[in-house]
């Protein structure tokens, strides 16, 4: 077996291991979701049965609010989704392209800041939204999410604007182009699939936080599914899985279509940071 016969096996190897490592969860979420009695495994006298029930339950059950859940994180994370991408992409512009004292310091004190862990800040934030009314209402996750995935942002989208030739923005510029129409109509659309990239990270974080959520909502009507999930239960205080796995299928659909629809871009937009600019 020569070397390269070796390489390709490994590589297979490797690929399949990974694969499965990953999808196992996944798959055994479905299986679950279609399983009526999920204490299978644990007992001799219980059979597999598979049955859509859990799903039934899920979405039509008035106790459980998972729509109304499911509404409240979308919604939040899409709002913000755009703010966020908004602000990173005029921050990473300017660090990026226009000289001005300290620059290089911001996105360092942005990566610094990021790295106090939630738990730390929770304490002080629930008092200060406590005192502007804001518990159980949206504003409560939109601005802790927001300033929670601008470092994020940031760093995806200046790492990509720097390898954008400065050239494009001389030549607008000398065209009679603004700064702005420069970023909106020049670099923009060039950094498409940094854009497309971030926005799913972060779209995906804010969908998926669970501390914030959890001690800034109290009812559906502002909590998100990720603690709307972690509170079910059933009528006599035991787990419902079937119907936990059914829920967090339904909720992973979205993610998986977005990450489907948009893989070319978001592959291109993480890899190009790393790649020289022509």
């Amino acid at each position: 077996m020569n070397e390269e016969t070796l390489k390709k096996i490994l590589l297979i190897i490797g690929a399949t291991l990974m694969t499965v490592i990953c999808l196992f969860p996944f798959t055994w979420m479905i299986v679950i979701s279609f399983t009526r009695d999920a204490t299978f495994l644990g007992s001799t006298s219980i059979k597999f049965e598979t049955t859509i029930q859990n799903y039934i339950t899920v979405l039509t059950e008035p106790t459980l609010h998972f729509l109304s859940y499911l509404k409240n994180s979308i919604v939040i994370a899409t709002l913000v989704t755009l703010i966020t991408v908004s602000i990173s992409a005029l921050g990473a512009y300017a660090i990026s392209r226009i000289k001005f004292r300290g620059r290089l310091t911001i996105p360092i004190f942005v990566l610094g800041v990021s790295m106090f862990p939630q738990i730390s800040l929770i304490g002080y934030l629930f008092k200060f939204i406590e005192k502007l009314g804001w518990i159980n209402t949206y504003k409560a996750l939109f601005f802790p999410y927001v300033a929670w995935t601008l470092p994020l942002a940031l760093w995806i989208l200046l790492s990509y604007f720097l390898q954008l030739p400065k050239d494009l923005d001389e030549a607008a510029l000398i065209d009679g182009a603004s700064r702005v129409q420069t970023l909106y109509k020049v670099i923009i659309p060039l950094s498409a699939p940094a854009l497309f990239s971030t926005a799913l990270l972060v779209f995906i974080a804010a969908f998926n936080e669970f501390m914030f959520a959890l001690l800034f909502t109290t009812d559906y009507r502002a909590r998100t599914v990720p603690v709307g999930i972690a509170l079910f239960q059933g009528v006599h205080g035991e787990v419902p899985w079937g119907n936990i796995m059914a829920a967090s299928v339904i909720s992973t659909i979205p993610l998986v279509i977005l990450a489907l629809v948009f893989q070319r871009y978001i592959i291109s937009g993480l890899t190009a940071g790393a790649l020289k600019g022509e």
